[in-house]
């Protein structure tokens, strides 16, 4: 005979936990079923480690989605700030980094024993280790059969993901249960991915891999001021990574090194300080050694400052604020942080994140087409599509 709860959440990751502990303080019966051997996997890896939880300047305008307003409610019902009294609750001791990003003083096993004791204190049953083999309607609800067993449920929560990082287990699993159910799905690949270059100019760029940079990174309108890296494949980094989400194979990137220099005028005061300074050695005063080389040789320009006209110097400082770059692709779901495009949000409630068509079966966290910059954007999606849900399921 089946077992039965009220609610059976699919996933035991960010939003899966979070949307189980809300529901289970409604006073509701839930289980969370995972086939992984350990809850909150992508949690303990993310952020070197020590989990960028949040981000205090979460807004809409952080997210791609097919519908950029899908994401607002969710988003404004449960905030950064709430999330942060939750971790002060539990004495997590954290910090912020740059650009609002905070992150764990500890370890990144720190929010996953909050949200399992958030869980515990409500009564949730978690089964680890257990495969999903079908999700069927019912006329009571829903039929949920496992590798342990049949389990009825009047409500059904997907939060397994999406794609990225298959070596967790990643499987797209949840685009199946959206498809089975009648709901659309927006194209799905890599975000928040290295990007690789052609084998000419990856040739071209090999004395540059290791080094880091700012940088200003510009697709379209869209531009993202972080450190870029050049590595043995492409380009990474936290500026590659962001611009990664908006680029499409067969388009440029432009490249602004280090935008906060006046490159042309750094030059002309060095020539005037010491005209008889080699280029490359001026150069190198505001670049890393390898890249100034690699700059100067490209403008196959040599000899002394003093030889060189307001003209050529120009030349050389533009090169530096204006490098167009086509990339060849990404790195894929390999390397990738997240998953771009997922269940399309015009088939799902976005209070409930419940699905307009299928009452009690709802969809949240990573498996939705709503997809946050690099930073803890994607954590505060998961956190709020979970109580989104959690309060409605």
């Amino acid at each position: 005979m089946a077992r039965t709860f009220d609610v059976v959440i699919l996933g035991a990751g960010a939003a899966g936990m979070m949307c189980a502990a809300r529901a289970g303080q409604r006073g509701r019966s839930v289980l969370v079923l995972d086939h992984a051997k350990a809850p909150g996997e992508k949690i303990r890896i993310s952020g070197g480690g020590r989990c960028n939880f949040t981000n205090i300047h979460t807004a809409p305008q952080n997210f791609l989605s097919a519908n950029p307003h899908f994401a607002k409610s969710a988003l404004a019902r449960y905030t950064p700030r709430q999330f942060l009294d939750l971790v002060e609750r539990h004495n997590i001791a954290w910090h912020e980094k740059t650009l609002g990003q905070l992150f764990c003083d500890d370890s990144a096993r720190d929010i996953i024993r909050m949200l399992l004791a958030e869980m515990q204190n409500v009564g949730v049953k978690l089964e680890l280790q257990t495969q999903v083999t079908s999700v069927e309607k019912t006329d009571a609800g829903f039929r949920v059969e496992t590798s342990s067993g049949a389990v009825e449920t009047s409500s059904v929560v997907v939060a397994t993901g999406g794609k990225s990082i298959p070596k967790m287990g990643s499987t797209g699993f949840a685009y199946e249960i959206a498809s089975r159910f009648g709901l659309r799905i927006i194209e799905t690949r890599p975000g928040l991915v290295p990007l690789t270059l052609d084998p000419a100019m990856l040739e071209r760029l090999s004395p540059l891999s290791g080094i880091a940079v700012p940088a200003a990174l510009h697709h379209g309108k869209t531009v993202f001021r972080e450190a870029l890296l050049f590595t043995h494949r492409g380009l990474s980094g936290p500026a590659v990574l962001q611009i990664s989400s908006y680029w499409r194979e067969g388009q440029d990137i432009r490249l602004v090194i280090e935008p906060d220099v006046d490159v042309a005028a750094s030059l002309k005061q060095a020539r005037k300080a010491n005209g008889r300074q080699a280029v490359q050695t001026a150069l190198s005063t505001v670049l890393p050694k390898r890249l100034a080389q690699f700059f100067v040789e490209a403008q196959a320009m040599t000899g002394t400052l003093a030889e060189l006209p307001d003209k050529a110097i120009d030349r050389l400082a533009a090169a530096v604020g204006d490098w167009t770059i086509r990339p060849a692709g990404s790195e894929g779901y390999r390397t990738a942080e997240v998953t771009l495009g997922g269940v399309d949000t015009s088939g799902l409630d976005s209070r409930t994140l419940q699905a307009k068509n299928v009452p009690g079966l709802f969809f949240i966290g990573e498996c939705v087409d709503v997809t946050g910059w690099l930073g803890g954007y994607n954590f505060q999606w998961a956190w709020a599509s979970g109580v989104a849900c959690g309060d409605a399921a």
